[in-house]
């Protein structure tokens, strides 16, 4: 609730552009994954097409404002495909959805115009792409955005090593993490920095 009210301050909901992206949640190395006994029934193997891994756990799906403001987030198991999780994380929104070519799916696209969202991705190889291309490169140059933040995520706030027995403390602490992450650039934008800078922090 924490995260949301400061999502809102920040006009993380009032945005017009909001771009998606998932990510790998590991409960174990890959090895031992036949042996373990966590999340029993509820973790599964999935695989991250960015890293070119099969891993076993879950998978994260955030959703980010136009400057990068987390709105939305959603856990599921790492077999779930991220085009149905991605229902959890759009709210009521409007406007332009930016995903990568995972998000392709010509029935989810129609199902999201209806709701007013026109989502744009990258195409694959064999389709044919109508738009202009200078559209598409500066709507592709945004959706990297999203990268960035889930880099952040990663590596400073090492979410991807969340470490936890049970569903509770997981989502818990994932949280947690994406509140920090908010936090830092609430805190940015009171010393008017550029919002994802958080290098500028340590220096203030």
């Amino acid at each position: 609730m924490i995260q949301a009210v400061l999502a809102q301050r920040l006009g993380a909901y009032d945005d017009n552009i909001h771009i998606v992206d998932g990510f790998p949640l590991p409960i174990c190395a890959f090895r031992r994954a036949p042996n373990s006994q966590l999340f029993p029934g509820q973790a599964a193997y999935g695989h991250c097409a960015s890293k070119g891994q099969t891993y076993f756990g879950f998978h994260g799906l955030i959703s980010i404002s136009f400057n990068g403001v987390i709105s939305g987030i959603s856990v599921t198991p790492a077999n779930v495909d991220e085009r149905d999780a991605l229902w959890d994380v759009i709210e009521h929104w409007e406007g332009l959805l930016l995903g990568d070519k995972g998000f392709i799916r010509p029935v989810l696209k129609q199902d999201l115009a209806k709701m007013g969202l026109d989502l744009q991705t990258p195409v694959r190889k064999n389709m044919t792409d109508n738009r202009p291309k200078s559209f598409v490169k500066q709507v592709m140059s945004k959706r990297r955005l999203v990268e960035t933040v889930i880099g952040q995520l990663a590596e400073r706030f090492e979410i991807e090593k969340t470490k936890a027995r049970d569903l509770w403390h997981l989502t818990n602490r994932i949280f947690r993490k994406i509140l920090s992450h908010t936090i830092s650039i609430f805190i940015n934008k009171m010393l008017e920095n550029p919002p994802l800078q958080f290098a500028l922090l340590q220096a203030s």
